[in-house]
């Protein structure tokens, strides 16, 4: 782990920033700068590891492979760590590149909703992922959960399904996903 503070002001080569290893903090490299983002909350992870749960045996059956929170490149100097990737993903490999990467999902927090559904988005579209998952929970008591499946059409996403809290998402594609939004929800108390 690394002691002493990060230098956010200054620009960093992709190389410098792996070599940081773990961090006690959560960052990702974008345009050559460390954004630092809040740890994420129960709600958010479990939604997150429920995504990847729910996705994980159609992708299998397609050959894909299915991780939660590791780092990808999407470009040169961008480095970000998505929610839930599934593609055609090495098991040791260290980041994975934007062009083995099928979709992406993304499950927005009040620090983060703007850069998931902008930002990111656009940088996953010039990055040529076919698909992108966002899991938007109902503020702010993160007791449900909107699902938008978005797909690459020329340079940026369309919307291709959408299931409101308690509906199902249904897709053929990229692989057959039937997502039940209330299960998305862990136990409560």
């Amino acid at each position: 782990m690394r002691e002493q503070p990060l230098d956010l002001s200054r620009t960093w080569t992709e190389a410098e920033y792996l070599a940081l290893g773990a961090l006690n903090i959560r960052t990702e490299l974008v345009d050559w700068k460390i954004q630092v983002s809040p740890s994420p909350s129960n709600a958010h992870q479990g939604i997150s590891r429920y995504l990847a749960n729910f996705l994980e045996p159609a992708a299998r059956a397609a050959g894909l492979t299915i991780f939660e929170a590791v780092d990808t490149r999407i470009g040169p100097g961008t480095i970000v760590c998505p929610d839930v990737v599934a593609g055609k993903l090495r098991w040791g490999k260290g980041v994975n590149d934007a062009a083995d990467v099928i979709l992406v999902a993304e499950v927005t927090s009040p620090s983060n909703a703007a850069w998931d559904r902008r930002g990111k988005m656009r940088r996953y579209a010039a990055a040529r992922i076919p698909w992108y998952l966002l899991a938007e929970p109902e503020l702010p008591e993160l007791l449900s959960v909107t699902l938008r499946l978005h797909r690459l059409e020329g340079a940026r996403y369309v919307e291709h399904a959408v299931a409101r809290p308690g509906a199902v998402l249904r897709s053929d594609e990229p692989f057959p996903i039937a997502i039940d939004t209330g299960q998305l929800i862990g136990p409560l108390g």
